[in-house]
C-alpha cells in the first residue's frame, strides 16, 4: 500500500496527523468484573492510545500516520499489520531485534473502568532513539500529536522531544494527550512532573476529568483549577467528563458539550477515539480554535465518537465510522 498523502493523494498530506508513541497489546479478560487473578481467558486487543488515535483518525476518512518502534516479534509484525489495515502509513515504524513488543493486562471492572498491568522491562517502544526519527514524516504533517508514556525514560524520552522540536520548528500543530498511567511511572510525584514539563510546548491539550484531579491536586469541577492548567499561546483545552461530555477552553470563550448516553462495555480507547475525531476536524480547517459554533459542533461529534467507542470491547476495533457517530447524533436530537 502506498503511503497515505504520497503521489496521486498528495493534497491530502497538507491534513496529516502523525501520532508519536507506543502501540501494544492489550489482554483483556474475556468476563468482565473480574481481576486478572481470577480471569480464566483473555482476549487479544491492539492498544497504545497514539496508535489508536492514528486509526480513529483513518477509520474518520483522515490522513494519519503512526510513528514508533516495535519488537521484531510476531506481535510486533500483528500489530504494524493492524495499522496498514487501519490506512496508517507505517513508514515511521521501525522494529527492534533485542526487545520485545510491550503487552499490557487490562482489567474491567463491572462499570467498564479499567485496571492495568504492564510488561515492559523495557519494550522496543522504550528504545526508539532520536536517530532513528522519521523526520521527514513529521516535517510532512499538519499536526504532531503525542502522550507522556514515552516520556517515563531514555532514549525514547530524547527522541520525543526531537520529534517535538522538529514539528515546532516547521510550524506545524502540537496535540498532547497526557493519558496518565501511573504503574508505568517510579512515583506520582515524578509522573506529574514529567507531564508538566512539556506541557507548554502545545498547541492543543486533552485532559480527562481524573488527569485534571491528579495534576492540578484539586477537584475537576472547579473551573479556577482547570484553569491553573491555561497558558498563554495554549489555543484550545478539552477537559472530557466521561458520559458527562466535555469542557472546552479558549483564549476568548468557553463553555461544555454534553455527552451521549449508550450501554457501556468498556471505556478503552473512548478518549482516544474523541481525539482522533477532534483533530481529523482540526487538520481540516484550524480556524475551528477561533470559531465556537464549528467547535461545539466538532465536539459534538467527538463525543459521539467517543461514546460509540465504549460499547464494545478493545479500542481499535470498537473505533466509529462517521456513519455509527452522524447515526447516534440524529437519534440523540
Amino acid at each position: 500500500m502506498a503511503p497515505l498523502g504520497d503521489g496521486g493523494a498528495a493534497p491530502a498530506a497538507n491534513n496529516l496527523v502523525v501520532s508519536f508513541g507506543e502501540m501494544l497489546i492489550d489482554f483483556v479478560p474475556d468476563v468482565a468484573g473480574l481481576s486478572l487473578a481470577e480471569s480464566g481467558g483473555f482476549v487479544k486487543a491492539p492498544g497504545g492510545a497514539p496508535a489508536n488515535v492514528a486509526c480513529a483518525i483513518a477509520k474518520l476518512g483522515g490522513s494519519s500516520a503512526f510513528l514508533g518502534k516495535f519488537g521484531d516479534d510476531e506481535f510486533g509484525h500483528m500489530l504494524v499489520n493492524i495499522l496498514k489495515q487501519n490506512n496508517v502509513n507505517s513508514e515511521g515504524c521501525l522494529f527492534d531485534q533485542h526487545a520485545r513488543t510491550a503487552l499490557a493486562f487490562v482489567t474491567l471492572k463491572h462499570n467498564g473502568e479499567r485496571e492495568f498491568m504492564f510488561y515492559r522491562n523495557p519494550s522496543a517502544d522504550m528504545l526508539l532513539t532520536e536517530a532513528e526519527l522519521n523526520l521527514d514524516l513529521i516535517r510532512r504533517a499538519k499536526i504532531f500529536h503525542y502522550g507522556s508514556i514515552s516520556l517515563i525514560g531514555d532514549p525514547v524520552r530524547s527522541a520525543h522531544l526531537a520529534a517535538m522540536r522538529a514539528a515546532k520548528a516547521a510550524g506545524i500543530l502540537c496535540s498532547y494527550d497526557p493519558n496518565v498511567r501511573l504503574p508505568l511511572w517510579p512515583s506520582p510525584d515524578a509522573a506529574r512532573e514529567g507531564i508538566l514539563s512539556i506541557w507548554k510546548e502545545a498547541d492543543f491539550i486533552k485532559v480527562s476529568d481524573d488527569e485534571v484531579a491528579f495534576l492540578t491536586k484539586g477537584d475537576a469541577n472547579d473551573e479556577k483549577n482547570v484553569l491553573s492548567l491555561w497558558f498563554d499561546g495554549l489555543k484550545l483545552l478539552i477537559v472530557t467528563d466521561g458520559e458527562k461530555g466535555c469542557r472546552y477552553f479558549t483564549k476568548d470563550f468557553k463553555g461544555s458539550v454534553p455527552g451521549f448516553k449508550v450501554d457501556t462495555i468498556d471505556t478503552t480507547g473512548a478518549g482516544d477515539a474523541f481525539v482522533g475525531s477532534l483533530l481529523v476536524n482540526v487538520a481540516k480547517d484550524d480556524s475551528i480554535f477561533h470559531n465556537e459554533e464549528k467547535l461545539r459542533e466538532a465536539l459534538k461529534f467527538s463525543n459521539a465518537c467517543g461514546a460509540i467507542c465504549t460499547t464494545k470491547k478493545g479500542a481499535i476495533p470498537a473505533l466509529p465510522t462517521v456513519a455509527t457517530a452522524q447515526e447516534l447524533i440524529a437519534k440523540a436530537n
